[in-house]
C-alpha cells in the first residue's frame, strides 16, 4: 500500500505503484507514473508525462516534467521525462521534458545523486551513478555518461557531450566536449589531467597506469589531437584508451585543452 498525505493532489489517471510515499502539498499529474517505494517530499510537483522508477527519493519543492524552456516547442505534442531507479533528487531541482523537435524525451538513468537547485534541461540524456553538486546547470540536448562528479555551480552549454568517469571542478563553464576519464575545470573549462582518483576507485590502479600512457600520447603530442587518436586506434590499443580515442574522433564541439608542460599540470595528470 502507498502512503499519501491528505493534502496531496493526485490527478485521476496517475499510476502510483506499491510502497510509494507522497508528502504534504505534492502535485502529481494524471499522466505520471511513480515506481515502487519511491518517496516524494513536501511540495514537489510531478507534471505531464513523467515516469519515475523504483526506490527514488524526490526532495521538497522539486519540479519534474515541467514544460521545456524552448521557444520552438509545440505544446500539443507528447513529450516525456523518464527517470530510472534508485535516484536521489534533492530539494528545488528542476528537470524539464523533452521537446517536439528533438528526441521528445529527457532521460535520467539509475543511481544518480542530484543535489539541491540543479537544473537539467530538455532532451538531455544522463547515464548512471553521476553526482551533481548544488546548482549545477545543464543546458538542453546535453549527453552525459556515467560515474561523473560535477562540482557545485558548474554550467554545461547545450549540445555538449561528457564522457564517463570525469571530474568537473566547481564553478566550471563547460562549452566543449569532455572526454572520458579526465579532470576538467575552469571558465572556460579545459582538460587538466586524468581523473586518477575516480579511475582508481571505479576501475582499479592498473587502469590508471594504462590511461596515463594514453593521456600523454593524446594530450602532450605535438600533432593534432584527432590525428593522435586516429593513430592510436589504427596501431591497436586497450579497450579503455580506445574509448577515449573514439570519443575524441566523434566530438563535434571540440576538446578543450592546452599544450602545457608536465610540471604545470595538476597532480592527477602525473
Amino acid at each position: 500500500m502507498s502512503s499519501i498525505h491528505p493534502t496531496a493532489i493526485i490527478e485521476e489517471g496517475a499510476k502510483i505503484e506499491n510502497g510509494v510515499e507522497v508528502g504534504p502539498f505534492v502535485f502529481i499529474s494524471k499522466n505520471a507514473v511513480i515506481g515502487e517505494n519511491t518517496k516524494i517530499a513536501q511540495g514537489a510537483c510531478i507534471y505531464n508525462h513523467t515516469t519515475i522508477g523504483k526506490n527514488c527519493e524526490i526532495g521538497s519543492y522539486t519540479i519534474l516534467g515541467s514544460m521545456p524552456q524552448s521557444i520552438g516547442h509545440k505544446k500539443e505534442e507528447k513529450v516525456e521525462l523518464i527517470i530510472g531507479d534508485n535516484n536521489q533528487i534533492k530539494e528545488f531541482v528542476l528537470i524539464s521534458l523533452g521537446t517536439s523537435f528533438a528526441d521528445k524525451k529527457t532521460v535520467i538513468g539509475n543511481d544518480n545523486y542530484i543535489m539541491a537547485y540543479v537544473h537539467i534541461g530538455h532532451d538531455c540524456v544522463v547515464g548512471d551513478k553521476n553526482i551533481m553538486a548544488n546548482a549545477t546547470n545543464v543546458g538542453g540536448h546535453v549527453r552525459i555518461g556515467s560515474k561523473n562528479v560535477f562540482g557545485a555551480m558548474t554550467a554545461v552549454h547545450q549540445f555538449v557531450t561528457i564522457g564517463s568517469y570525469c571530474m568537473i571542478g566547481g564553478a566550471s563553464a563547460i562549452t566543449q566536449d569532455i572526454p572520458p576519464f579526465v579532470l576538467a575545470e575552469g571558465n572556460r573549462a579545459k582538460v587538466r589531467g586524468l581523473n586518477v582518483i575516480g579511475i582508481r576507485r571505479n576501475l582499479g590502479r592498473e587502469s590508471v597506469d594504462i590511461l596515463k600512457r594514453s593521456y600523454k600520447k593524446l594530450f602532450r603530442s605535438s600533432e593534432p589531437i584527432k590525428e593522435s587518436a586516429k593513430s592510436m586506434l589504427e596501431g591497436g590499443t586497450d579497450e579503455l584508451s580506445a574509448k577515449m580515442c573514439e570519443f575524441i574522433l566523434e566530438s563535434k564541439r571540440g576538446i578543450p585543452f592546452g599544450r602545457v608542460k608536465e610540471e604545470e599540470e595538476g597532480e592527477d595528470a602525473k
